[in-house]
């Protein structure tokens, strides 16, 4: 048996978005607009996915693919941006969230497509847009995380780092810590996702496959696949966008450049 909700029963289960509302008003919490406007751009959003996916599917063409998965990379990187409280200033700012991004995302992708799975044609849109889509949301959330991390870092420890640097360490040793605690930070939530997987939550792939009536031995197959993939996508892109962005934040002479850094309020 397989589940296949009307439009009326999607309808019907925004009757909790509602009641949270209800609930913000009544407690004063604040979080009505933001979880509003986060609702519309969601509605919105997978309404025009699933027609420009129709239309990619349907055409099978490598350039269309690839423009879609342009916009999905320029979307993804202004995120990143919009992400941090002191974002690096100039295109280093957008550039170097969205290429570690990329890099990150495709390179994992282009390996479970010709590698792994072996799709025939390998930019089948079928496949290879949700699998980027997969990667590049996860890589993304990795790297936004971990940019904050690094500059908040920056600008909290200056004075110790400097110490470092005066004392004769390179630039590579004195961020040392700040790159691990960076690291870290970025790696958190599939961290957290991976151990969690299985006992205290289904993820959404592998809860679509056994409601449209897969086996669940080969829908956790899938997820484990997913799941390396997607930790792969992130690792990679964090530390190369971690170590990008620890270059522009300082120079060749060893000095710590925060007026690289956008000050937040």
């Amino acid at each position: 048996m397989t589940i296949d909700p009307a439009n009326w029963e999607v309808a019907l289960a925004a009757v909790f978005l509602i009641a949270n509302a209800v609930l913000s008003l009544l407690l004063d919490l604040g979080f009505v607009r933001q979880m509003s406007i986060a609702a519309i751009r969601m509605v919105i959003q997978l309404s025009l996915v699933g027609l420009v996916l129709e239309v990619l599917i349907t055409s099978q063409s490598p350039g269309l693919t690839a423009l879609a998965a342009t916009v999905m990379v320029a979307v993804a990187g202004y995120e990143i941006m919009s992400r941090q409280e002191h974002a690096i200033r100039g295109i280093w700012g957008y550039g170097l969230g969205a290429g570690t991004m990329l890099f990150g995302a495709a390179l994992v992708m282009m390996f479970a497509l010709n590698v792994v799975i072996r799709q025939d044609p390998w930019y089948d849109p079928r496949y290879a847009i949700p699998m980027f889509g997969m990667m590049l949301g996860n890589a993304m959330t990795g790297i936004a995380v971990g940019l904050n991390a690094l500059s908040n870092d920056l600008l909290t420890r200056r004075a110790a780092i400097e110490a470092h640097l005066l004392t004769g360490a390179t630039r590579w040793q004195a961020l040392a810590a700040t790159l691990r605690r960076s690291a870290n930070a970025g790696l958190i939530p599939i961290i957290n996702a991976m151990a969690a997987t299985g006992v205290v939550s289904l993820p959404g792939m592998m809860t679509g496959q056994i409601l449209a009536g897969a086996d669940p031995s080969q829908a956790v197959r899938y997820q484990l696949l997913v799941m390396f993939l997607i930790s792969g996508a992130t690792g990679i892109g964090l530390v190369i966008a971690l170590m990008g962005a620890a270059l522009r934040l300082t120079d060749s002479r060893h000095r710590i450049r925060l007026d690289r850094l956008k000050r937040g309020d």
